[in-house]
């Protein structure tokens, strides 16, 4: 059964959310945003994400046109990840991701809030 009030691709904010709801969505597409990188590489740099989970991740922003995967002809298999021109576009999101999340450990530090 179809949504009735499902605004995916009709308002902003919940295509946006839709996108990025992944735990690790907005961690991957931080550090495509500097290089290519093959799927060994984001292991490494994420040693607290899952195999299977780094894989479903990938097929999702692949899915939403964010992440390109090639595949190299050749054996064994060499795969690379980077981002797509819309995948680029979220750089400026994730400066300001960055510059709220500064803040905000600051707003943590003076005392203003118990981190959870």
């Amino acid at each position: 059964m179809e949504e009735k009030y499902d605004l995916f691709g009709k308002c902003p904010f919940v295509t946006a959310q839709k996108i990025i709801a992944g735990k690790w969505a907005v961690i991957i597409l931080h550090n495509l945003s500097s290089k290519t990188l093959r799927f060994g590489e984001l292991q490494r740099v994420l040693p607290d994400l899952t195999q299977a989970t780094l894989t479903k991740q990938l097929r999702s922003l692949e899915e939403y046109g964010l992440v390109k995967r090639y595949v190299y002809p050749q054996v064994p298999p060499k795969v690379e990840y980077s981002l797509t021109d819309i995948g680029k576009e979220f750089q400026t999101v994730l400066d300001s991701i960055s510059i709220w999340g500064k803040k905000y450990i600051e707003h943590i530090k003076d005392g203003e809030i118990t981190q959870k």
